[in-house]
C-alpha cells in the first residue's frame, strides 16, 4: 500500500505551484461573499476547477475559517466520476498530497468504520478522483492541523451514506464537507431555473436526484442526517459557470450551503 495518494488533478483544476496556489485561494477568499453566522456543521461545495467553481467554493471555506482553532477532523465525501464503486470507498492510504503538504488521513475514525459493509476499500477509486482532492488546498488554507476521513460514494442509499455520516459525527471538531456540482451542461437560463428549484429542496431538507446534482448520494444521505440531528440549512451562494468563466451555452450549476447545528447557533 502507498502510505500517500499523490495529488492528480494539480496544474488542471488547481494550480500545481505551491506559491500560486496559496495566491489563489487567498484571493479567492478575500473576494468571497461574507455570510456572517456560526460555524458550520456541515457544508455542501462544488468541485470544478478553481476558474470556475472556486469563487463559489470560497463563500463556505471563508465561514469555516472562523473554525480554524477548533475543527481537527474533516469527514469529506464526494461522488465517484472516474471508477464505479459499490458503496463509499476509503483510499487505503495514510495521507493526501496536495502542493500545499500533506494531509493525515485519521487512521482512528477509518477503523471506527470497519465493520460496516457498505464501507469498502479502494485505492483506484481515490486515484484520479477530483472531487475530493480540489477540496483538500481549501481546507488547508483556513484550517490548522486536522486530519481527514476521504470516503468517494458510489452506488449506495442515502441511509448507508448517513449511517456512516453518524458514526463519524462527534462534536465541534468534526467537519462535514459534501462535495457536489448541480446541472450540467444546459443553457445559462434553464441551468438557473433547475438550480434553483434543487436549492430549494435542500434548503427543504429533500432528497434530490443525480440529474440536479452529481453528488446526489451524498447530498442526500447529509440531509438524511441534518433531519435527524436538527441542523439547519442556509444558502451562501447559487451560481454556475456562466457567471465564472464558462460558455453561457453549456453551464454546470454550482451552490454552497452551510448547516448549522442549532446548539451552536444559541453559543454565538
Amino acid at each position: 500500500m502507498s502510505a500517500v495518494r499523490p495529488a492528480a488533478v494539480a496544474g488542471t483544476f488547481y494550480p500545481g505551484n505551491a506559491a500560486k496556489l496559496a495566491y489563489d485561494l487567498d484571493h479567492l477568499l478575500a473576494q468571497a461573499r461574507r455570510t456572517p453566522g456560526p460555524v458550520p456543521k456541515a457544508v455542501i461545495v462544488p468541485h470544478a476547477g478553481y476558474i470556475y467553481s472556486g469563487p463559489i467554493a470560497a463563500t463556505a471555506y471563508q465561514r469555516i475559517a472562523a473554525g480554524r482553532d477548533r475543527i481537527r477532523r474533516v469527514v469529506l465525501l464526494g461522488p465517484a466520476h472516474r471508477v464505479p464503486v459499490r458503496g463509499l470507498a476509503l483510499p487505503g492510504v495514510e495521507a493526501f498530497a496536495t502542493p500545499l503538504g500533506l494531509v493525515p488521513v485519521d487512521g482512528a475514525a477509518v477503523a471506527s468504520l470497519r465493520g460496516l459493509p457498505q464501507v469498502v476499500e479502494s485505492a483506484p477509486a481515490h486515484a484520479w478522483e477530483h472531487s475530493l482532492e480540489v477540496q483538500l488546498p481549501f481546507l488547508q488554507k483556513v484550517l490548522d492541523d486536522f486530519t481527514l476521513v476521504p470516503l468517494v460514494v458510489g452506488d449506495a442509499t442515502a441511509e448507508e451514506v448517513a449511517e456512516v455520516l453518524e458514526r463519524l459525527w462527534g462534536g465541534p471538531e468534526t467537519l462535514i464537507v459534501i462535495s457536489s456540482d448541480l446541472s450540467h451542461y444546459l443553457p445559462y437560463e434553464l441551468a438557473q431555473r433547475i438550480d434553483t428549484e434543487t436549492a430549494k429542496r435542500i434548503l427543504a431538507l429533500s432528497s434530490v436526484t443525480h440529474e440536479q446534482a452529481c453528488g446526489g448520494t451524498p447530498v442526500n444521505g447529509l440531509l438524511l442526517a441534518a433531519r435527524r440531528h436538527g441542523l439547519r440549512p442556509e444558502l451562501l451562494d447559487l451560481r454556475n459557470s456562466g457567471d465564472t468563466a464558462g460558455d453561457p451555452d453549456h453551464v454546470v450549476g454550482y451552490a454552497a450551503f452551510a448547516f448549522l447545528d442549532p446548539e451552536e447557533a444559541h453559543v454565538h
